[in-house]
C-alpha cells in the first residue's frame, strides 16, 4: 500500500511540472480540458486524488501518455526515455522524471518566435537558465536582458517574468525549476587559466 500511495502523491507535483514546462496557467488547462481550476490546484497540490476521468484530458493537453503523469516503471530497456512535449510551437524536454524537487528540462523555441511587448507572468518557485544556442530575450520586472550561449540567469519566480527568442531565431537552454527556495548550488567555479 505504500508503494500507491507515493505513486498517488508524485502525481500532483508531476502534473504542475508538465504545466510549468508548458508555460500554461490554470485558468488556460481548465478551460482546454474542462476542469475546474480549483479542481486542478487541488489536484497540484495533492489535496484531491487523481481519477481517470481527470487524468485522462491533462495528458491530452500536455501531450504526454498517461503512464508519464503516474510514473509507471519502464520495462526491459534500461535507458530513460524522455518524450518533447510541444506546446505553441515551443518544445520542451524533460530531463528529470522525479517528481517535485528541482525540475530540469531543455527548452527549444522556434525562430520567428518574439514578442516585442510580451505579457509577464509570476508564479511559485525558482528558476535557472542556461543558454545553449542562440539569443534569449529574458524580462525580469523591469530589466530587458539579452542572454547568449554558456549565460546564465536564475530567479525568484514570483518576479514578474518571460522570456523567448531575442532576435526571431531560434533558441535554445537548459533550465532547471524548483519550488520557492530551491536554489542552484555551484560547488565548483572554472578560472579559464
Amino acid at each position: 500500500m505504500d508503494d500507491f500511495d507515493g505513486v498517488i502523491s508524485a502525481i500532483g507535483p508531476r502534473l504542475r511540472a508538465l504545466r510549468v514546462a508548458a508555460n500554461v496557467t490554470l485558468a488556460a488547462v481548465s478551460e482546454r480540458t474542462g476542469i475546474p481550476v480549483s479542481t486542478l490546484s487541488r489536484l497540484e497540490s495533492g489535496q484531491r486524488k487523481p481519477s481517470l476521468e481527470l487524468l485522462l484530458p491533462l495528458a491530452t493537453v500536455y501531450d504526454v501518455p498517461l503512464d508519464d503523469i503516474v510514473d509507471a516503471p519502464e520495462t526491459g530497456d534500461p535507458r530513460v526515455q524522455f518524450t518533447p512535449v510541444t506546446t505553441n510551437g515551443v518544445t520542451v524536454v524533460p530531463l528529470t522524471r522525479r517528481a517535485g524537487g528541482l525540475q530540469a528540462f531543455k527548452q527549444i523555441v522556434p525562430g520567428g518566435r518574439y514578442e516585442e511587448n510580451p505579457r509577464l507572468g509570476s508564479h511559485e518557485g525558482y528558476h535557472w537558465i542556461y543558454v545553449l544556442n542562440g539569443k534569449l530575450r529574458l524580462i525580469l520586472g523591469d530589466k530587458d536582458l539579452v542572454l547568449g550561449p554558456g549565460e546564465v540567469a536564475e530567479f525568484d519566480t514570483h518576479l514578474p517574468h518571460w522570456f523567448g527568442s531575442a532576435d526571431r531565431r531560434p533558441v535554445e537552454y537548459l533550465g532547471i525549476f524548483g519550488p520557492q527556495g530551491e536554489r542552484m548550488h555551484v560547488k565548483a567555479t572554472y578560472s579559464g587559466r
